[in-house]
């Protein structure tokens, strides 16, 4: 039962973390592109990197912490529905270039993303 509130605790800052920070992106760079869910797309693929890095290879993150901050908080925080739905807008709008534009630079920055943060991780590793 821990876990469960944990979890949803974790979902919560997860969620209110993306609402934060993909108005805040939207209103800086406007309506015109989904900035706000490439910019967290690339940010939790960043941190789940890293974070698996560190809690696979050490005993720095606890498992149970694992699960909290990847499944509570990035499960909620990533936005892949939300990435999907406005790549069909694009193309629904006629916008082709922009949906094709949005699909790969979620999947390249996100991929990206995911390898610096599993070498920073190692990184990291390399001064424990």
């Amino acid at each position: 039962m821990r876990m469960i509130l944990l979890l949803a605790v974790a979902g919560a800052a997860g969620t209110l973390s993306r609402y934060g920070l993909g108005g805040l992106t939207q209103r800086i760079t406007g309506a015109g592109f989904p900035y706000g869910t490439l910019v967290i797309n690339t940010l939790g693929c960043l941190m789940i990197g890293y974070v698996m890095q560190i809690a696979l290879n050490t005993d720095i993150i606890p498992v149970n912490a694992r699960v909290v901050v990847t499944i509570g908080f990035l499960g909620a925080f990533t936005t892949f529905s939300t990435f999907s739905y406005e790549t069909v807008r694009l193309f629904e709008d006629g916008a082709w270039v922009s949906a094709i534009l949005n699909i790969m630079m979620n999947v390249g920055l996100g991929l990206a993303a995911t390898l610096l943060g599993v070498l920073l991780g190692r990184i990291t590793l390399r001064g424990v």
